[in-house]
């Protein structure tokens, strides 16, 4: 089977993802069991699916919580510009950042949104000081502390 496109997902493809969005360490015999295609066709798809880059990786959802980082922060991020070597430089300082879980471009007031995840036992504090206000370019930080997490989700397929 050659590499698919996005747009060419049929049934079954759309069966195996949701699946593997649930699980993604299913065996091959275990997958086809649950949609209905042979083995050898599901893991066909499947590596189909990871050529067309529709399947990206496989990742573990770990627990915040029981590795001990409970807190967790958004953080909308002005620059004092937009010139592409200002957000370049904010860029590569922001990932290597160890609290910074998710960076993103967003449209709107702010430059960036980032998902911070500290430990209990550190500060918010530390974190703003020596780290956040310190990458290059950042003109205001605002924070905002999540209450509670509802759910959380990988990528998701429309179901």
């Amino acid at each position: 089977m050659p590499p698919i496109s996005p747009a060419q997902l049929d049934t079954f493809d759309h069966k195996i993802l949701i699946e593997l969005e649930r699980n993604g360490a299913l065996t091959a015999a275990a997958l086809a069991e649950r949609i209905g295609l042979s083995p050898s066709a599901c893991h066909r798809r499947v590596k189909a699916m990871e050529a067309a880059g529709v399947i990206e990786g496989y990742a573990a959802i770990l627990s915040e919580k029981a590795l001990g980082r409970s807190a967790t922060v958004f953080v909308a991020v002005t620059l004092d510009n937009q010139r592409s070597e200002t957000m370049a430089a904010f860029e590569r300082a922001v990932s290597k950042c160890r609290e910074v879980q998710d960076c993103h471009l967003m449209t709107g007031e702010s430059d960036y949104l980032l998902r911070i995840v500290i430990a209990d036992d550190d500060r918010y504090e530390r974190v703003h000081q020596e780290t956040l206000s310190r990458l290059p370019g950042v003109r205001r930080l605002v924070s905002n502390f999540t209450i509670r997490t509802v759910f959380r989700r990988a990528a998701s397929v429309a179901h």
